[in-house]
């Protein structure tokens, strides 16, 4: 399409099929209708079930199959070099910005990894949200995981420089079980008063809590699981579900990482947090307890952005900032080390494994009977796009692979 706003509206008519935020706004930021450069970096476009990841660029056959044209599609791109300049509309009175470039672009969890200067194949940074993102830096080659991850685009910082990969495990319920808490059972009033709840005993008294609301996520892919909570004694209290929140968060990050080592060959060493969970210090240090290894958090939390600003900054022609290892300086951070018995840590994971077993297969696509003996239409909620799209891609990259 040679027409600007014909590609302007066939990008508007599909965006919310194959994700283009981020290639919208470059081209609203570059002038628009008015000569706007429409385009995306490999980390988003990895994101469409669009995209070859081996290539670097859009699949034809997958395209085919999902009924989308190539040419309303942005050009790809690495994450860091200049795109275009400002071009303010005319219409608006300050024109400050007009003539900046615009010289990154990475996806929310990509950004992160390169604010946590995850450069080294192997290092790995968890970001707790309202759910949990765990990537692990594989380096220039792609490794297909075997144990229920996404093979997916680190990070390509410069047109000519190598695309690095990554493994990702993506957890459904981290963050918003503290919300859950709150809101749906009004044990806390807020997420501070969480870790001063679980600290106030300093263990879960046995009890187990599984928050699969809406199934589980890696390594799993298992929708039909439901959220439990188990070991309960006539002892347990609020405090003890409190800790068991906090430990279920630790635990499925542990079963993303023994995914990851399983599929590197190679035990991570210690593991690279943000996110604004992280402000709660028992949790961290839960964490650490759990893997058995050191948990990193960086003095400056928000690793996301400083992900993006570095990529802007360091794109050719903008140079302000260096990404290269003998100029990366020593961040300031806290360490958390594990304090219990690695044994200790075993049992209470194993356990952990029996309460998520024990929370599966709890919805069934078979009919279910009411009380009165009459049979119900539905049994299931239905999946959400997010974990069907996560399925797809797992599916599509394995095809990929193949195909290859």
């Amino acid at each position: 399409m040679d027409n600007v706003d014909e590609v302007h509206e066939a990008v508007v008519s599909h965006r919310a099929m194959f994700g283009t935020v981020d290639s919208w706004l470059i081209w609203c930021l570059t002038g628009g209708k008015s000569g706007g450069v429409h385009c995306t970096d490999v980390t988003n476009a990895s994101r469409t079930m669009l995209f070859n990841i081996h290539t670097l660029d859009w699949d034809p056959e997958l395209c085919t199959y999902f009924g989308i044209p190539m040419e309303i599609l942005p050009r790809v791109r690495s994450s860091s070099e200049i795109y275009g300049l400002m071009k303010i509309c005319s219409s608006r009175k300050s024109g400050a910005l007009s003539g900046i470039p615009i010289s990154g672009c990475l996806g929310d969890q990509s950004a992160a990894l390169v604010g946590q200067m995850c450069f080294q194949e192997g290092q790995a940074k968890n970001t707790y949200g309202t759910g949990c993102f765990l990537l692990r830096n594989t380096g220039a080659k792609p490794v297909m995981s075997d144990h229920g991850l996404l093979t997916t685009v680190a990070y390509k910082l410069g047109r000519d420089k190598p695309a690095c990969y990554a493994l990702e495990g993506s957890v459904a319920i981290c963050g918003a079980v503290v919300r859950w808490l709150q809101d749906n059972l009004g044990i806390i009033g807020s997420s501070e008063e969480l870790e001063k709840l679980a600290a106030s005993v300093g263990t879960s008294y046995g009890c187990y809590f599984v928050p699969a609301f809406s199934g589980l996520y890696a390594p799993y892919w298992e929708p039909s699981a439901r959220g439990i909570i188990c070991g309960l004694t006539q002892f347990t209290n609020k405090s003890h579900v409190a800790f068991a929140a906090l430990e279920a968060v630790c635990f499925q990050t542990r079963e993303i990482l023994d995914a990851m080592n399983q599929d590197s060959g190679i035990p991570l060493t210690q593991l690279q947090v943000d996110g604004g969970m992280t402000s709660n210090r028992l949790l961290m240090q839960l964490q650490a307890d759990i893997l058995c290894i050191p948990v990193v958090k960086p003095s400056m939390p928000e690793t996301t952005a400083l992900g993006a600003a570095m990529a802007a900054g360091a794109a050719e022609g903008v140079s302000v900032w260096s990404l290269s290892p003998e100029d990366l300086s020593e961040v300031t951070s806290e360490k958390f080390e594990p304090q219990i018995n690695p044994d200790e840590s075993e049992f209470r994971y194993a356990r952990w494994k029996k309460a998520v077993q024990k929370s599966m297969n709890w919805e069934t696509t078979e009919p279910v009977c009411n009380g009165n003996g009459e049979t119900s239409i539905f049994s299931s909620i239905p999946l959400g796009l997010y974990i069907m799209g996560s399925i797809l891609m797992l599916v599509g990259a394995k095809y990929l692979a193949g195909r290859d």
